[in-house]
């Protein structure tokens, strides 16, 4: 029973360190008939996806497109904290966002990071240009 509790007790704090820790989403969507890229081109002609850079807690919003696989788009969605993505979560913006997803008849595949307390090793960074 006392594992039990310790266990439990470890997995809340870790759960509640992460809450303030820049957070990314790399969401994937995936439709037909080129209907990411019309999704991705639509979020930026309505002025939606600048408007969601502008939010507080925004760290980056960008879409990227595979070589290999032309019917998903990649969204690389950074925010700042929990706290800062909940607030996103909770803006009309959202419900244009699963509208639009509607319309194109996207599916969608999520992950989400936390950024490590130092980002790279000394091992790493060795392989990186700046």
């Amino acid at each position: 029973m006392i594992k039990k509790v310790f266990y439990l007790l470890l997995t809340v704090l870790m759960m509640m360190s992460c809450t303030d820790k820049p957070i990314t989403m790399n969401l994937y969507y995936t439709g037909e008939n080129g209907n990411a890229r019309k999704f991705v081109e639509e979020m930026e002609s309505s002025g939606t996806a600048d408007a969601i850079r502008a939010e507080e807690g925004n760290l980056r919003y960008d879409y990227f497109f595979s070589k290999d696989d032309p019917e998903t788009v990649l969204l690389i969605d950074s925010w700042a904290s929990q706290k800062a993505l909940d607030a996103h979560h909770a803006t009309p913006m959202m419900k244009t966002i699963s509208s639009l997803r509607e319309k194109y008849d996207l599916t969608m595949r999520a992950e989400r990071y936390y950024r490590a307390e130092e980002d790279l090793t000394d091992n790493d960074s060795k392989y990186i240009r700046e």
